[in-house]
C-alpha cells in the first residue's frame, strides 16, 4: 500500500521539480539567450548540489542515529565553518579571500572539515568507545566550543573587516562560485558512487545496531563509511553556499510524511526532489517577484526551525 502511495507521489514530485527548474530558466528572461541559459544554467546546477547533498546527508544522518529530529549540523559542523572562516579574518584580514581564490578556499574548508570528522570518528568510533551517542555528544560540545572562540575572535577584529566576515556566515543562492562546480559535482559523484553500493544497508540499519547486526551487517563499519559520506556532502555544501542548519530537517521529515514510507529506496529520491522544488522555486519566486528583499536562507531557516519545533512537540506528547 505504502509502495503504491509512494510512485505517484515521486511522479508528482518529479513534475514539480522538472517545473521549477524549468521557470527558473524562462521567467523574466531578457536579452540574449546565449548569456541567460548559462549564467541562469550554473546557479541552477550550484542549486541542486546543494539540493542533493543536503538532502542525502540529513537522511542519512537519520538513518544511522534512528531519530528524525537530528540532523548533521549537529556534529558541530557549521560551527566549524565559521570558525575557519573567523581564523581566515583574523590573522589575515578579509583581503586573504579576494587573494587566496574561491578555489582555494572551497577545498581548504572541505579538507579541514573532513580531517576533523575524520579524527573525530576515529577517536569515538574504535577500541572500547563506540557509542553514536557519545560521538553527537562530543559533536555538541565542539560546536559549542567552535563557536565561542568564534565570537571570542569576531569580539577583537577590525570593524570593517567583521561586516565582510558576516556576509559569510548565512547561505547566499545569489552568489555562488560558479568556478567550484566541477570540484563540488567530483566530490557528490564519488559519494555516490560509494552510498550507492550500500544501499542495501540502509534499511536494515534503520532496525537499529543488534538487530542489523543479527542480519548480518557489518554495523561500526557500515556506521563509519556514513559518517565519512555524510560529512563530505556536508563540508561541500556548506563551502559552496554556506551553513543551512534546518534545511535538511525539513526536506527530509517531509519526504517521509508524503511518501509514508521509510525505505530509502523511495524516501531519499523524495527528499532530493523536495528539497529541488524548495531551492528552486523559492529561488525563483525570490528574485522574480520579491527582487531580492529578502534571503532564502531566511525563510528556509524560518519553516526548518517551525518543523523542527513542531516535532519536538510531537515527541514529548507522546
Amino acid at each position: 500500500m505504502a509502495r503504491s502511495r509512494a510512485i505517484p507521489v515521486l511522479v508528482l514530485l518529479g513534475l514539480l521539480a522538472v517545473a521549477s527548474m524549468v521557470a527558473f530558466m524562462t521567467v523574466g528572461a531578457r536579452g540574449r539567450w546565449d548569456f541567460i541559459l548559462p549564467f541562469r544554467g550554473a546557479k541552477l546546477a550550484a542549486m541542486l548540489l546543494v539540493a542533493y547533498s543536503i538532502a542525502v546527508s540529513t537522511v542519512l544522518f537519520q538513518t544511522i542515529t534512528n531519530n528524525r529530529i537530528l540532523t548533521p549540523s549537529i556534529m558541530g559542523f557549521d560551527a566549524l565553518y565559521m570558525l575557519i572562516q573567523t581564523v581566515v579574518v583574523f590573522f589575515f584580514g578579509a583581503a586573504q579571500f579576494a587573494i587566496a581564490g574561491p578555489n582555494i578556499m572551497f577545498l581548504a574548508e572541505v579538507v579541514v572539515m573532513v580531517t576533523f570528522s575524520g579524527l573525530l570518528y576515529r577517536w569515538l568510533l574504535s577500541g572500547e568507545m563506540r557509542s553514536l551517542h557519545l560521538l553527537m555528544l562530543v559533536g555538541i560540545v565542539f560546536g559549542v566550543f567552535f563557536r565561542s572562540l568564534s565570537g571570542l575572535m569576531q569580539r577583537m577584529i577590525d570593524p570593517n573587516e567583521f561586516v565582510t566576515l558576516q556576509d559569510r556566515f548565512f547561505a547566499s543562492f545569489n552568489t555562488i562560485h560558479t568556478e567550484l562546480l566541477l570540484l563540488a559535482f567530483a566530490a557528490v559523484l564519488a559519494v555516490t558512487a560509494v552510498g550507492w553500493r550500500l544501499l542495501h544497508t540502509f534499511d536494515v540499519l534503520a532496525l537499529g545496531r543488534e538487530n542489523a547486526i543479527n542480519l548480518g551487517v557489518a554495523h561500526k563499519r557500515a556506521i563509519t563509511i556514513i559518517l565519512v559520506l555524510v560529512t563530505i556532502l556536508v563540508s561541500v555544501s556548506t563551502a559552496l553556499v554556506g551553513p543551512v542548519t534546518f534545511f535538511g530537517l525539513l526536506v527530509a521529515n517531509l519526504a517521509y510524511q508524503v511518501t509514508g514510507t521509510s525505505k530509502h529506496t523511495v524516501v531519499l529520491p523524495a527528499a532530493i526532489l523536495l528539497a529541488v522544488i524548495c531551492l528552486v522555486a523559492g529561488q525563483m519566486v525570490l528574485e522574480r517577484i520579491f527582487a531580492f528583499n529578502t534571503a532564502l536562507s531566511v525563510i528556509i531557516e524560518f519553516l526548518g526551525g517551525i518543523t523542527f519545533i513542531v516535532l519536538l512537540l510531537r515527541r514529548s506528547v507522546r
